[in-house]
């Protein structure tokens, strides 16, 4: 009990000089006053880390320095944004949504023959031209053409999709994320 009340003693005496320091590093008086109230927290949080009968001013000025120095580092990754409009133009789509439609698309692609699911990985997804996917397929160029055509067909079916408006966001989110990207 008589280490803490020396503790408090020692920091209460230096708050002027920790004071004056915060001013002569920051240059504004509130500024100041918020670095040294940082740093009383911070040392009195760690008092158990100070040995009692060393530089307690010395201690204090180095949490303070080091606490400017974090909120400097801190102020260089952060961005004014007091009118919102960086943080509106941050809006994106939720992500669950892309993951649902990749959970019904991997269902439906299962639902097709084994032929037309083949052909539309191998032109679809893998890359490979006709061409490439007759051979690989050993058929005819027009029988893959075929093969990829009534599996876009069907899974348009199974994923009831009409058009372009059914990809991207529903009509629930779309008004949300719009204005995001209307510069």
């Amino acid at each position: 009990m008589e280490t803490q009340s020396s503790f408090k003693r020692e920091l209460l005496a230096a708050l002027p000089s920790l004071r004056a320091f915060a001013i002569s590093l920051t240059g504004r008086h509130d500024r100041a006053d918020d670095l040294v109230q940082d740093t009383i927290m911070k040392a009195w949080a760690k008092q158990d880390h100070f040995e009692m009968g060393t530089n307690m001013k010395a201690w204090l000025f180095t949490i303070l320095r080091n606490e400017l120095y974090s909120q400097m580092r801190k102020s260089g990754r952060e961005v004014q944004d007091s009118d919102g409009i960086f943080t509106e133009s941050m809006a994106t789509h939720p992500s669950q949504y892309g993951a649902l439609d990749l959970q019904d698309f991997r269902k439906a692609l299962d639902q097709l023959p084994p032929d037309q699911r083949e052909a539309i990985i191998l032109v679809g997804a893998s890359g490979f031209s006709y061409e490439e996917a007759a051979e690989i397929c050993g058929c005819a160029i027009g029988t893959i053409k075929s093969r990829v055509n009534r599996a876009r067909q069907r899974l348009q079916e199974l994923l009831d999709i009409s058009g372009e408006a059914d990809f991207g966001p529903d009509a629930t989110s779309a008004p949300l994320t719009s204005k995001a990207f209307a510069f």
